[in-house]
């Protein structure tokens, strides 16, 4: 328990701090997994063979849709330019926040991050509808890809660990998170403005292959850590978590703000916990990873693409992210959470 309680620390705390391992956290995690596993005494061939299939939808589904986002991605940028001039621009900001959210779970949150910063760099906003647009995009592609195991590592894990079919979370949570990407975007609609003239169009360099390539090894690798991760602390989460309330659970996943939500799904869930435990901990972490740059995937590609500051970012997402907070836990309340 001792050499496990010391691995949950690194794994919670070194990404936040150290730079070196936030900038290789596939490689970090996966040495994490593995070493939690051994120490955790769940290490043998079973295992290894279910860590080592786990991550192979999420990583095809990342390396397809990132060879025909590359293909297809001028002729994307032409219609995307073309299409918002010739609707409103309320009904455009809407329908990509949505659509993008919606379809993350298909086309893997990455591929959705990326072509929400090809539109955005398409639109020559100024810098705050600028940053609005990301902020609320990638809080809906956060939500929206949790919907199926290819879309995120969170859902992949979360799958995993529960034993399920692909339709699990699609049925445990999409009743929170359709609404939720729709409401996103009528917000979009509501906050984002475009004034003709405002603001510099972006250059997008296209992508190699090698790093389309190694973007999808990467993937592999911090599904497999995961993987490992989760069956290693098996004996905390049977020890200390099974017995929380929900309740708890889904407000100490507010942490999921700093640090990446696919790490502390693996730490959390366990196939002994009730389905509402699960949604609490997984609509928790969802709504909370929106919050701040670390906090997931699609803030990290987008933030970095767009130059958007730590601080750009938190004025928006924090106050964002407990109000959407704050909404899901009365209706899980009401719902007997």
């Amino acid at each position: 328990m001792i050499g496990l309680f010391i691995i949950l620390l690194l794994v919670l705390f070194l990404p936040f701090t150290v730079k070196k391992v936030e900038h290789n956290l596939e490689y970090f995690l996966f040495i994490m997994g593995i070493l939690a596993a051994v120490v955790g005494g769940v290490f043998d061939t079973e295992l290894l063979l279910h860590a080592l299939e786990d991550p192979i939808k999420i990583t095809l589904a990342v390396l397809i849709a990132g060879l025909l986002f590359k293909w297809f991605q001028n002729q994307l940028g032409k219609a995307i330019d073309a299409i918002s001039h010739k609707i409103p621009f309320s009904v455009f900001a809407a329908l990509v926040v949505i659509l993008l959210g919606l379809l993350s779970s298909v086309i893997t949150a990455i591929i959705a991050a990326l072509v929400l910063v090809l539109i955005i760099s398409n639109l020559s906003l100024d810098r705050k509808n600028e940053i609005w647009l990301t902020i609320i995009g990638c809080f809906s592609i956060g939500l929206g890809a949790a919907l199926t195991p290819i879309g995120e590592p969170l859902s992949t894990i979360a799958v995993s660990k529960m034993g399920e079919g692909f339709f699990y979370l699609f049925d445990l949570i999409g009743p929170f998170v359709i609404p939720g990407v729709i409401l996103l975007g009528l917000l979009a609609a509501f906050v984002v403005k475009r004034e003709e003239g405002a603001g510099n169009q972006i250059a997008q360099e296209e992508e190699k292959y090698s790093e389309i390539i190694i973007r999808a090894v990467k993937i592999y690798l911090f599904v497999f850590g995961l993987t490992m991760l989760g069956a290693g602390f098996e004996p905390l989460i049977n020890k200390y978590l099974l017995d929380l309330s929900p309740k708890i659970l889904y407000w100490i996943n507010t942490f999921s703000a700093v640090l990446d939500n696919a790490t502390l799904a693996a730490a959390e869930i366990s196939p002994a916990m009730s389905d509402s435990t699960v949604e609490a901990i997984l609509m928790g972490l969802l709504i909370s990873g929106g919050m701040l740059i670390p906090g997931n995937i699609p803030n990290i590609i987008s933030a970095g693409k767009l130059k958007i500051t730590s601080k750009e970012w938190a004025k928006v997402g924090l106050p964002l992210g407990f109000t959407l907070l704050l909404a899901c836990f009365i209706i899980l309340l009401v719902t007997g959470i």
